[in-house]
This record gives structure tokens, C-alpha cells and sequence, in this order.
């Protein structure tokens, strides 16, 4: 199982991105983005399983929406309204027949 992530990038305040997650090896059925800013832990942004349903940790709600194209077994983050302190690392991770696998990561760096 391989995961790709894309997207991130340097962008200002109020700004908005879009991350792509390719996954070879796996359906996406079960899938979620995480981050990790320095210094800090990883932790979930957001996740998708099986029918859709989407969650959401609550410092994104409302600016963030997860979703997936099942056919090209791509995962999405669209990012809206950026702040500083959604800059991080950001891995996409599917969980697949038992197991989690993550991808390499992407930066998103927002400037105020």
C-alpha cells in the first residue's frame, strides 16, 4: 500500500488550498488526513469511512471537507479560510483489511 500526498504550499491568511492523496494498493474506503505542526504531536483533522460520513476535529469544522473519488482511489482536503495555526505537516492515512498507512506528508504553511 502506497500513499502520495500533493497540494500543500505557502499561502496567506484567509486563503484556502486543496490536498490530493493518491493510494495504490487499497480502496479508500475508510480514509482521514492528519497533521503535525512543530513541536506538537499529530493529530486527526478529519476522516471519512465507510457510506460517507464524514467527522471533523472542531478547529476545522466548517472550513475543511474531506472527500474521495472511490474510482481513482484519491482522498481530498479542500482547505478554506487558512490561518496561521493550521500551518503543519498535514499525512493522509487508510485504514485497509486491519492496517493504517500513511503517506509522506505534505507542508502547508500559512503566513498572517
Amino acid at each position: 500500500v502506497q500513499l502520495q500526498a500533493s497540494g500543500g504550499g505557502l499561502v496567506q491568511a484567509g486563503g484556502s488550498l486543496r490536498l490530493s492523496c493518491a493510494v495504490s494498493g487499497a480502496s479508500v474506503t475508510v480514509v482521514g488526513w492528519y497533521r503535525q505542526a512543530p513541536g506538537k504531536e499529530r493529530e486527526w483533522v478529519a476522516r471519512m469511512v465507510g457510506g460517507g460520513i464524514t467527522e471533523y476535529t472542531d478547529s476545522v469544522k466548517g472550513r475543511f471537507t474531506i472527500s474521495r473519488d472511490i474510482r481513482q482511489r484519491t482522498v481530498y482536503l479542500q482547505m478554506d479560510s487558512l490561518n496561521p495555526e493550521d500551518t503543519a505537516l498535514y499525512y493522509c492515512s487508510v485504514h485497509y483489511r486491519g492496517g493504517d498507512y500513511w503517506g509522506q506528508g505534505t507542508q502547508v504553511t500559512v503566513s498572517s
